[in-house]
């Protein structure tokens, strides 16, 4: 009896190594484009709820061209997730400097050698208190960035900016006033779909 059952100890263990080798073999390249920021008006999603009056405000979208490769390739074609450590910098809107904003998403069933998107927002509420009205979120940015990274190992980052690792800067202050959200936790959560990289939920 324990002969077959450290057999089976020794089997599992076989299995579990091979299969942390195997992940570990596998590099990914990630190719990120610029990123871009935009103003976007709240989308209206009232369905046949009946109408409300309402004007809607304007959200800053942050987003992200990526391009994924791994050797050797999955047999199926994706990579089983991938991490985005964002950066937005926006101006002190009380006094001088910058205030540097910072959001972790886990991006799961990524496509092998297909263009892909990500992205973040920033509420109106924000962008209100940001700049005291209701538009041009995008006035308030300095500078968008982010690091891309792959079981835990860096593989690609990118920047509005020229100068290398800005984020970096102890001259930008941290704060949690202005949150970051994720695309899931915006009314764009259903929009356009199969441009946008999936989400891993809970882990926003």
């Amino acid at each position: 009896m324990q002969t077959s059952t450290l057999k089976k100890s020794v089997s599992l263990l076989l299995g579990l190594c091979f299969f942390a080798t195997s992940a570990l073999a596998q590099r990914v390249e990630v190719t990120a484009d610029k990123p871009e920021f935009d103003d976007l008006q709240s989308p209206e999603l009232g369905g046949n709820t009946g109408k409300k009056k309402w004007d809607p405000k304007d959200w800053l979208e942050v987003e992200v061209k990526l391009k994924l490769q791994a050797k050797p390739e999955p047999k199926d074609g994706f990579v089983d997730n991938l991490q985005i450590r964002w950066f937005v910098a926006v101006e002190d809107p009380v006094g001088k400097g910058y205030f540097l904003l910072e959001k972790d998403v886990t991006y799961v069933n990524i496509p092998v050698d297909e263009e892909v998107f990500a992205s973040v927002y920033l509420a109106p509420s924000t962008i209100k208190r940001l700049t005291g009205g209701d538009r041009a979120g995008k006035q308030a940015v300095w500078g968008v960035a982010g690091e891309v990274t792959y079981n835990g190992t860096k593989v690609a980052e990118f920047s509005s900016k020229p100068t290398k690792e800005w984020w970096k800067s102890t001259k930008l202050a941290r704060t949690d006033k202005f949150p970051l959200m994720s695309k899931g936790d915006t009314p764009f959560k259903f929009l356009w779909w199969d441009r946008y990289l999936q989400e891993q939920e809970g882990r926003r």
